[in-house]
């Protein structure tokens, strides 16, 4: 083992103290270094001429050549960077790189000093940087690499269970479940419980690159499952994973593993459990007191600060929880229409989307319709057994007008044209009447009533008021009325019937007697 320098200031001390007068059994008692080094110490130093400068102290004391020293340094430094890396190669000790160092450089450190300065390097190198978190952006999970049991009572086979952790870095806030594997289902559980027990959802999740989650890890762009993208989807949040192989990237659930070790797994390791219900209520109630014992050197808990700092920036929950959905990729038919073939039916989505491909998610209760991150249409599979599932609102404006028209009614008609007025309710009552098949009349109808949109009430009204003296009513007579301007005529409609003049040729009523 390389010998321990001793401290620079020491040596400045007792070149002071000597230079004072001060004996050398006094300079041993106060600066509590050997006799013998003191005597070497100051031999050295009384080689120069001056005080000697801090920098040129180790030099001094140590007899070397300063400028040869800093180049056996720099040697040495170089290949440590080039070769360091050998160390995680199989077989590979730091005795085998010594000998390679020394075969370089004869001249080189002994192994101890070898060891001592690659040691310094590597910590230097393995610099860790604190990180400010932000409250309510993240929340960081990943599964125990340890596994906690439950016992089948009828076998008495010990069940081994995945552990899954949660945790809110801003203020500690740890979250702990124990589930059957890290499988899909499993996984969406875990999600739905957490969020549960914090009572909101992050910006962001950050996730380590397990294949529940990440189908294709990169540093970069990381491909997540088709799981996750639904997660966020439902939530209003963005997985993220960290770089492989890096895991401090999310340092404090690595740590947070390290603490449900500690207070989860240490408390129940000789509990026997009946099921995995019963080790989960066992995990609450120890991670109830994990969440709310007061931090160290604090009177605030995890608690404490989730609720007080953290717990009303988190986005709210949806009304349901999340289920598993299946997916399709359809394209959008020219009747704005999507065919689902497990349930052989139809459904509408808005009529620019002809002819795209669309991403269906559907389960036993809704049907969503997605473009890319869009949501388009969502539908309810309903009790009812029609084959299209067809809303207004995606209808081109044609086919609204066609509906509309398909869904008048008598009643409905003569509501609207009452509050035209009464010339044009009794009008309308006319038009409707003027053959058998009245369906056929709706559309006239309601024509007569929008002309109310190009003429204006009072012109309608007034031109109704006219039709009504004749023995017929339609559409094609009132819109003449309005177009020749006969309903501005006022004193032609209430002016009375005109005297026929006496003549010999008129019969009187007598002469039908």
């Amino acid at each position: 083992m390389a010998q321990k320098p001793i401290i620079m200031e020491l040596i400045q001390q007792i070149q002071q103290l000597h230079k004072q007068g001060i004996a050398i059994k006094e300079i041993v008692r106060r600066t509590n270094v050997s006799r013998n080094s003191v005597k070497k110490y100051l031999r050295c130093l009384a080689k120069e001429d001056t005080t000697v400068s801090a920098t040129n102290i180790p030099n001094v004391v140590y007899e070397t050549d300063g400028h040869r020293s800093q180049q056996r340094i720099d040697t040495l430094i170089a290949f440590i960077k080039e070769h360091h890396h050998e160390l995680k190669r199989t077989g590979v000790r730091r005795g085998i790189l010594w000998n390679e160092y020394l075969a370089l450089h004869p001249d080189g450190y002994s192994y101890s000093q070898f060891c001592y300065h690659l040691s310094v390097w590597l910590k230097q190198k393995d610099i860790s940087m604190h990180l400010e978190y932000t409250p309510g952006d993240m929340m960081m999970i990943d599964f125990a690499g340890k596994k906690l049991f439950y016992t089948d009572m009828e076998s008495g086979e010990m069940i081994p269970c995945e552990v899954f952790i949660g945790i809110l870095p801003y203020s500690g806030l740890i979250f702990c479940l124990a589930v059957a594997s890290q499988k899909t289902i499993d996984f969406v559980v875990c999600i739905n419980e957490m969020l549960l027990y914090f009572g909101g959802v992050s910006a962001t999740v950050l996730c380590d690159n397990f294949k529940t989650a990440v189908s294709r890890s990169d540093r970069y762009e990381p491909l997540f499952t088709e799981i996750c993208y639904q997660l966020s989807q439902h939530y209003g949040t963005t997985f993220s994973a960290t770089r492989p192989y890096k895991p401090r990237d999310k340092a404090m659930v690595e740590k947070a593993v390290s603490i449900v070790y500690t207070n989860v797994y240490a408390p129940l390791r000789n509990d026997v459990f009946d099921s995995l219900a019963a080790l989960n209520k066992a995990i609450r109630q120890q991670l109830d007191i994990l969440n709310h014992r007061s931090y160290k050197n604090s009177s605030k808990s995890r608690f404490d600060l989730f609720e007080q700092q953290e717990q009303h920036l988190l986005k709210g929950l949806p009304s349901n929880i999340f289920s598993l959905k299946k997916v399709v990729i359809l394209t959008v038919q020219r009747n704005y229409h999507v065919q689902l073939s497990e349930t052989r039916k139809y459904y509408s989505v808005p009529y620019q989307f002809v002819g795209k491909k669309v991403k269906v998610y559907y389960d036993n209760n809704t049907i969503e319709i997605y473009d890319n991150l869009q949501r388009i249409a969502i539908h309810s599979h309903g009790k009812h057994q029609r084959v299209y599932h067809t809303l207004h609102e995606h209808m081109p404006p044609h086919h609204q007008k066609m509906e509309e028209v398909r869904g008048w009614t008598r009643e409905g008609l003569l509501l609207q044209a009452m509050q035209l007025g009464t010339p044009v309710m009794e009008a309308a009552e006319l038009i409707l009447s003027s053959n058998n098949y009245e369906v056929q009349n709706y559309k006239s109808c309601h024509a007569m009533m929008m002309l109310e949109k190009k003429f204006g009430r009072e012109r309608l009204h007034a031109a109704c008021t006219r039709a009504l003296l004749g023995t017929r009513v339609n559409y094609t007579m009132i819109k003449n009325i309005l177009n020749s301007g006969l309903d501005k005529l006022h004193d032609t409609i209430n002016e009375s019937t005109s005297t026929i003049p006496e003549h010999g040729n008129i019969r009187g009523k007598d002469h039908y007697q």
